[in-house]
C-alpha cells in the first residue's frame, strides 16, 4: 500500500497532472484505487475493452504487443510514475498492448468515465493528453520501423541505450542497469531469438561495449554503442 504522500507525488509527476494545484490533485487522488499484482501476473490484455488507466506506484511492468507472426514483442519496461491503459475518449476502444507485472507491483487505477470527468473539469489536461497520445503513437511506429529495417546488432544497441537512459546509474563499471533482463526479454524487445540475443550480447562484451552479470548489465562504452546504432540506421 502507498502512503498518501507517495500517491500525491506519483500523481503530481504525471505529465497531464503536473500543472494542477495541490487542492485539485488531492481531490483526484481520492478517485484512484490501489491494486497489487504478483510477478508474472497479467494486468490487462490487448484486445480487452479499455476501461481503466493504470499508474505504476511500485515495481516494474512489461508492455507487450502481439505480432502477426504470433510472437510477443516487448515494447517497454515501465517503472515508478509511468502509466499505461486507456487515455482515449472512445467507448469501444480496446487496450493496444498486454501489461504484465515483471516484479511484484502496486498499481493506481482510475476508470475511464472518472478520468473523462476530470478532463471535462480541467480542459488543459485534455490538451496535454492529446499530445501524449500523439507522442506515444510516434514512438510505437518508430519501434516497429526499427524491428523491420535494423540489423539485430543495431536493434540490441538501441534497446541497451534506451534502458541506460531510463534505468542506468553511474557506476565504476559503467552506466549500470540493475533491471532483471533475461535473454528471452532481450529477444522479445528486439524481435529475434534468445540464441541470437545471447550471441550479440557476448560479442558486445568481448568488444568492450558492455559488461554483464546476474540480473545486471553495464554500458561501458556508450559512444561506440551509439555509433553502432546510428551506423545501422544509416
Amino acid at each position: 500500500m502507498c502512503s498518501v504522500d507517495l500517491r500525491l507525488k506519483i500523481l503530481g509527476q504525471l505529465p497531464f497532472f503536473q500543472e494542477l494545484p495541490a487542492t485539485a490533485l488531492a481531490e483526484i487522488n481520492h478517485i484512484f484505487r490501489e491494486n497489487g499484482f504478483e510477478s508474472g501476473e497479467t494486468i490487462c490484455l490487448a484486445g480487452d475493452r479499455a476501461e481503466q488507466l493504470f499508474v505504476v506506484a511500485d515495481g516494474r511492468v512489461k508492455l507487450l504487443r502481439h505480432s502477426l507472426a504470433g510472437k510477443d514483442i516487448l515494447l517497454d519496461l515501465l517503472s515508478l510514475g509511468e502509466f499505461f491503459g486507456s487515455l482515449s475518449m472512445g467507448k469501444d476502444d480496446v487496450y493496444p498492448d498486454t501489461a504484465q507485472a515483471q516484479t511484484n507491483v502496486c498499481i493506481l487505477t482510475i476508470g475511464r468515465e472518472a478520468f473523462h470527468q476530470i478532463l471535462k473539469q480541467y480542459p488543459p489536461i485534455a490538451v496535454s493528453v492529446i499530445g501524449i497520445m500523439a507522442s506515444r503513437l510516434q514512438a510505437a511506429n518508430e519501434r516497429v520501423q526499427q524491428l523491420s529495417v535494423l540489423p539485430v546488432e543495431g536493434r540490441i544497441a538501441s534497446i541497451l541505450l534506451m534502458l541506460s537512459r531510463k534505468f542506468g546509474k553511474p557506476h565504476t563499471v559503467g552506466r549500470l542497469i540493475q533491471v532483471p533482463l533475461s535473454r528471452d526479454d532481450l529477444a522479445a524487445f528486439t524481435g529475434t531469438t534468445s540464441e541470437t540475443a545471447s550471441r550479440v550480447m557476448s560479442q558486445f562484451q568481448k568488444d568492450g561495449l558492455i559488461q554483464s552479470g546476474r540480473q545486471w548489465v553495464a554500458v561501458t562504452d556508450q559512444k561506440r554503442l551509439e555509433e553502432l546504432f546510428f551506423k545501422s540506421e544509416g
